[in-house]
């Protein structure tokens, strides 16, 4: 029993560590990112900008073409017991190099398609060859995920982020121009990769294979998840594609740089459910008050996040954009102060997404997201030709909402978890005040009000006794 009880406690340890160090890691790669787009958006303007974020959007179009839910299910099957791990990887990573590949091959031809100036079609083919790294490396995840021992690969990663950031601030001072912009990110992945190879190869050897029988049978296990990875690409990042074509580059600089702040974010909410999850996965069948405790729980912590993070927008937006855009970009102020509202909602999105995984209700998932995508798409081919950047932010706002409605409407007929509200009152109270405080003080510097306005919300949170510590702890406990 103490040889168990000690194991157990190793694990935990380990647990904790990691997150601490992934959390910590993030943290510092975000700060690291929004020091890039300051740099960069200063350098390149708002054209150069949209042109920027137009091939970003590429980025990301590539990875959910070419995901085939490789990622999700080689890890699930690499944590089984007695899994052939080098057999599995080994052909995984094949796999996964010769999507690639082929998404590296047919870019000229997607983008031929395209009315971009040369700049953009170039750095989509940079972005391309790009992909081949970060997409092999992102496979090799997995094995550091098994072993517990995913603070290595955050290292890396912060790493490659020092790098691109660096190399960033070095083409703008020598003034190579656009396509070393661009370039920054490959040098990015191609660290990462290298470093990844190496630190994986301790666990497993790593060596190319083609059971093209077992290709078959793991992409009908995969590809689900990869139609669903489509599905989350449409109604993220196809408004600035659409923007991108309708509209000038302009426009997609001014949306994005709100964008941007509010997509460096999002990794919050999604690593809160990362550490639920396996509570709630646990506990859903087998112990339901257990689960629903633990959600409300989440619900509760998500609602006192996104009330200072919408009071904190909607009062220092124009700082924010001044902070990390410069003086030309006064017009995405109005944007980020309506997206905010969709990064709210994506909190709650993620808490029901992951709510529905957990319940084996993959599927009606999939159906709600691509509800969702299809309301993105028609909307914003309708509205962005009279309305623009500011047609693409509400409509945003929308699509979240409508994620959160029917994801919601799901857990509740499916799963009946209806969220509790108690002490939402009190914490809406503590945001009032923290608003008043930010409106009698805003001659303030900027840093002074972020700050004191924050401990504002939180002093009151306490003295209210809105939540209680234990409510926290409870969802990151080892049991």
């Amino acid at each position: 029993m103490r040889v168990d009880n000690f194991k157990v406690m190793v694990v935990a340890r380990k647990i904790a560590y990691n997150v601490f160090v992934s959390s910590l890691t993030k943290v510092l790669s975000t700060v690291l990112a929004l020091v890039s787009i300051g740099f960069i958006t200063r350098y390149l303007g708002r054209e150069g900008f949209g042109n920027y974020a137009t091939v970003l959007a590429f980025l990301s179009f590539f990875a959910a073409i070419a995901d085939l839910g490789l990622y999700s299910i080689a890890t699930r099957e690499i944590s089984r017991d007695g899994a052939d791990e080098e057999k599995i990887l080994g052909n995984i990573f094949s796999i996964r190099l010769f999507s690639s590949l082929l998404v590296f091959i047919i870019s000229p031809v997607v983008i031929y398609f395209f009315d971009y100036p040369d700049e953009v079609k170039r750095g989509i083919l940079i972005i391309a060859a790009s992909f081949i790294f970060s997409s092999s490396y992102q496979i090799l995840n997995g094995i550091f995920q098994k072993n517990l021992a995913m603070d290595r690969v955050a290292m890396s990663e912060l790493a490659g982020k020092i790098f691109q950031v660096a190399f960033v601030i070095l083409a703008i001072k020598l003034r190579l121009g656009f396509d070393w912009i661009i370039g920054a990110l490959l040098i990015n992945m191609i660290i990462n990769f290298i470093i990844i190879y190496f630190l994986a190869k301790k666990y497993v050897r790593i060596r190319l294979q083609f059971d093209f029988f077992y290709w078959k049978s793991f992409l009908k296990k995969s590809l689900p998840m990869g139609i669903a990875a489509i599905v989350v690409f449409v109604y993220f990042k196809i408004d600035t594609i659409l923007l991108s074509v309708m509209k000038s580059s302009s426009d997609v600089g001014i949306y994005n740089v709100a964008y941007k702040v509010l997509e460096n974010i999002t990794f919050f909410p999604a690593m809160i459910v990362g550490l639920v999850m396996p509570i709630m996965s646990k506990n859903i069948f087998s112990n339901k008050e257990k689960f629903l405790d633990v959600s409300n729980k989440t619900f509760k912590v998500f609602f006192l996040l996104i009330v200072p993070l919408i009071v904190g927008v909607l009062f220092l937006a124009e700082d924010i954009i001044r902070l990390i855009g410069g003086e030309g970009f006064s017009e995405s102020v109005g944007v980020l102060r309506i997206l905010v509202f969709a990064l709210a909602l994506i909190f709650f999105g993620q808490l029901f997404n992951i709510i529905l995984v957990v319940g084996n209700l993959q599927k009606k998932l999939m159906w709600a997201l691509a509800i969702a995508a299809t309301f993105n798409i028609v909307s914003n081919l309708i509205f962005i030709p009279e309305y623009s950047y500011i047609g693409s932010s509400y409509i945003s706002v929308a699509t979240e909402l409508l994620v959160v409605l029917l994801t919601g409407y799901i857990s509740i007929r499916e799963i009946r978890f209806l969220p509790k509200t108690e002490g939402f009152l009190r914490i809406a109270i503590a945001g009032s005040l923290m608003a008043g405080f930010l409106y009698v003080f805003k001659s303030l510097n900027f840093f002074i009000l972020a700050l004191g306005s924050a401990l504002v919300y939180f002093v009151f949170l306490w003295i209210f006794k809105a939540i209680k510590t234990e409510e926290i702890m409870s969802l990151i406990a080892k049991k």
